[in-house]
């Protein structure tokens, strides 16, 4: 996906419920969300798919990190952080949906569609970490891979690295993300499971 573009003239979303005003921090805080998404080696060793979808899927995993990160707290700025970053991914939906030539009547409907289907992978991802492995990894298998078939080490090293990210999430204060400051796991290789180095 492209760099997010928050509050922008074109969101449909944005006109109709009102987007609150930019938060830079949130902004630099999506934006390194995305661009972990999009390392390689989940595309290449780990075997996601390197399609649009296979990108959305990684977008979405490692927002969904942060947000069960941030929904730890409980507080009004988790909450205002919480929601300047689903402002940003509805901008960045509505964004590549009218860069790929989609009109105003159906850019909504299709944002919606993309929203909900985060919402539902959320709801796995909660279950599966609050469930244990097994769970974890089917919900990585069904959601990350969707129809390819991945191999079980790869799909193992990928929860492996999502417990990882929640561990290190965890070490960061609510402070530092709302000024972008994140950090995530190494990237695992899914032969072995060992962490290769950034």
């Amino acid at each position: 996906m492209r760099a997010p573009t928050p509050g922008g003239k074109g969101s449909s979303l944005g006109r109709i419920f009102g987007r609150r005003p930019r938060d830079e921090g949130a902004e630099a805080l999506y934006q390194q969300i995305v661009q972990q998404g999009r390392d390689p080696r989940f595309y290449g060793d780990l075997g996601v798919p390197d399609t649009l979808d296979g990108r959305f899927e990684m977008l979405a995993l490692h927002l969904f990190l942060v947000l069960h990160r941030l929904r730890r707290e409980n507080d009004d700025a988790s909450r205002s952080l919480t929601q300047s970053l689903t402002d940003s991914l509805v901008a960045d939906m509505d964004g590549n949906l009218r860069e790929m030539g989609a009109g105003d009547l159906g850019v909504g409907r299709r944002v919606r569609r993309m929203a909900e289907g985060f919402n539902g992978r959320v709801a796995a991802y909660d279950a599966g970490l609050s469930q244990g492995t097994v769970a974890l990894r089917e919900a990585i298998r069904r959601n990350v891979y969707g129809t390819v078939e991945p191999t079980p080490q790869q799909v193992a090293a990928l929860a492996v690295y999502v417990e990882g990210c929640r561990q290190a999430l965890e070490g960061i204060g609510i402070a530092d993300l709302a000024h972008g400051i994140v950090r995530f796991a190494a990237v695992p290789m899914a032969d072995s499971g060992a962490a290769s180095r950034r």
